[in-house]
């Protein structure tokens, strides 16, 4: 009887797990499938998008004339832009593309690997058909080959592995879209519709984010979400020129990443991975916003003996063959971390800022470089630097105590070249404060910018197009929203600043490295944070005031100048600034002066 009572006892356990496992299972599966529903939903509203503008453009390819040319590019521009949030999130190569400025595209992996591709999409289109006289046969082939893309992207749509994450990724990524290129005029560079394509964009944002409306367990927060998107459209009004970017960022763009952060904790989402920006940023323009390690070859983090022990030896003279010379000879913080010269002793080019220095992709001027450990070598192995190799540096430091235990304690193992290398590049991975007058201003600590400022701001991101080059939240050449590329251009820097008899500087930049001839006189974009105190400018040192330099712009660069260049990638027109607003940039560049270094204090 004892055994039978066992039994069915057992069987009823069994029944019961295996109900309980149905249901749970029937639970997971009604959840998976409602989650399916929803990506169904997501893909489908964009491939509708994408189809429109597919169907514009086909138009667009058959228009022989002006005004059907304007009429079918604008309507494809607005279905491209609605799609714009998704395509840019699941598919950024052939967003780029799309979406690319109209400059020769060049890619170096080597001197035996260049491909040069001549430009199409939207914004080589844009500048053929709105011109005087629009080529019909060059605008039908760029937008055939424009159209073809499209299509391939929409017959290979798949949104089966979307999760919640990848939406909130999205959506976060175009609202940095819109603060750092869309309202700068970066993707439309002729017609300068960059507030209304804002609104397509940020409308679209609404679209998407209703279809995982019930993702939100506090539907307050999604109430919240529908004001926020609301005071966006209404904020971005206006007129190119004088809109207030400094407003719609602190007031908008800021206000959306702290609810963005509300929403990934409502929705308990977990990130499997940290992006360029960091996944609980609040800010664009804060110590906190960028996630270091995107940026370099190591995946761990900084800590304050490993930037302390980088910043001994970024001070050690020891190391040098000289036993005179360190980093900081020619990297003074006083001079922001450059050295004042116009050229600087041993090298043929002006010593850079070493500020921000790790929020790059490439280094040195002509992006010889793809890491701050690779420029540490190039710089060790000079013989007018350091005229050593990491072999003596090794040497020199394993005869120091102090540096034996502190690599032991930092790294867990003894000195190598590799540590070395790394412990430098710590520190000065580490030397990002974002604590100038500006970032305190826009992250609403302090409210002590001028009104002189405020406007040098907005005509650094507006009517002079710096920003087109110089992206904020770095104002170096690194393109965001993926931080992925620190760009070159070619801007046609003057061998001297004589506006009678102007030549190109006999420097030929990255053309040096492949001698590729649509190279010549490239240079990387380098940061203007801190750049009151980094005079003299440009690679050769050549203009001694930040004057000088926005005169240079404002004549349109090298070619405003007389200088023939075929490849310059700055505009060549006049800009037409005011002595007023020159002025005014001038008060904005001085704003992003860094307080203090803010890195842990020297040993």
């Amino acid at each position: 009887m004892k055994f039978i009572f066992k039994k069915e006892a057992y069987v009823f356990i069994g029944l019961f797990s295996l109900l309980l496992t149905s249901c749970l299972q029937e639970q997971k599966t009604a959840y998976l499938n409602k989650e399916e529903h929803k990506n169904e939903i997501l893909q489908k509203t964009f491939s509708n998008e994408l189809l429109l503008t597919i169907n514009y453009l086909d138009s667009l390819s058959k228009s022989e004339n002006a005004k059907d040319l304007e009429k079918h590019y604008l309507q494809a521009r607005l279905h491209f832009k609605k799609a714009e949030p998704v395509l840019a999130f699941v598919d950024s190569e052939n967003y780029k593309f799309l979406n690319q400025p109209n400059i020769l595209k060049i890619e170096e992996e080597d001197a035996t690997d260049i491909k040069i591709n001549n430009p199409t999409g939207f914004q080589v289109l844009e500048e053929e058909i709105f011109t005087d006289a629009p080529g019909i046969k060059t605008i039908t082939d760029h937008a055939i080959k424009t159209k073809s893309r499209l299509e391939l992207i929409e017959k290979n749509l798949n949104f089966n592995y979307i999760k919640p994450y990848h939406v909130l990724w999205m959506i976060r990524d175009q609202i940095i879209r819109t603060a750092l290129t869309g309202i700068t005029g970066f993707d439309s560079p002729v017609l300068e519709h960059s507030l209304s394509e804002g609104q397509i964009t940020y409308s679209a944002l609404k679209a998407y984010l209703d279809i995982y409306k019930d993702e939100f367990n506090d539907q307050t927060l999604y109430k919240a979400w529908e004001q926020a998107i609301e005071k966006a459209l209404n904020a971005l009004t206006g007129e190119f020129n004088s809109f207030n970017r400094y407003a719609f960022i602190k007031n908008n763009t800021h206000n959306n990443l702290k609810l963005w952060n509300k929403t990934v904790s409502d929705w308990k989402v977990k990130f499997p991975f940290t992006k360029a920006i960091n996944n609980d940023a609040t800010s664009l323009f804060s110590k906190n916003t960028f996630n270091l390690n995107h940026f370099s070859d190591y995946n761990d983090s900084l800590t304050e003996v490993k930037i302390n022990l980088g910043k001994k030896l970024f001070f050690e003279t020891e190391l040098s063959a000289s036993k005179t010379i360190s980093c900081a000879t020619c990297h003074i913080p006083e001079k922001g971390y450059s050295d004042g010269l116009t050229i600087s002793k041993g090298v043929t080019r002006n010593s850079p800022t070493l500020l921000y220095a790790g929020l790059q992709k490439g280094f040195f001027y002509d992006n010889r470089s793809g890491s701050l450990e690779g420029q540490i070598v190039s710089v060790i192995n000079n013989e007018n630097e350091f005229h050593s190799d990491l072999e003596a540096f090794e040497n020199t430091i394993k005869h120091n105590t102090w540096y034996v235990e502190t690599f032991k304690t930092t790294f867990n193992d003894s000195i190598n070249q590799e540590h070395i290398r790394h412990a430098i590049a710590s520190f000065i991975r580490s030397l990002a404060p974002f604590n100038s007058k500006f970032d305190n201003n826009i992250n609403d600590l302090d409210n002590t910018l001028t009104t002189s400022e405020i406007n040098g701001f907005n005509l650094f991101t507006g009517k002079a197009k710096c920003t087109t080059c110089h992206f904020a939240p770095l104002f170096n050449g690194t393109v965001p929203t993926t931080f992925k590329e620190t760009e070159m251009e070619l801007i046609g820097v003057p061998k001297t600043n004589d506006s009678i008899n102007v030549e190109i500087d006999d420097d030929l930049g990255r053309y040096d490295l492949f001698h590729t001839p649509e190279r010549k006189h490239f240079f990387k974009t380098t940061t203007v944070r801190n750049v009151a105190k980094t005079a003299p400018y440009m690679h050769n040192g050549v203009f001694n005031t930040l004057e000088e330099v926005l005169d240079f712009y404002n004549k349109g660069g090298g070619a405003g100048l007389g200088i023939a260049l075929e490849n310059q990638t700055l505009p060549p027109d006049a800009l037409n600034l005011t002595s007023s607003e020159i002025k005014d940039i001038i008060a904005f560049l001085n704003s992003l002066t860094d307080e203090k270094e803010n890195t842990p204090s020297s040993i």
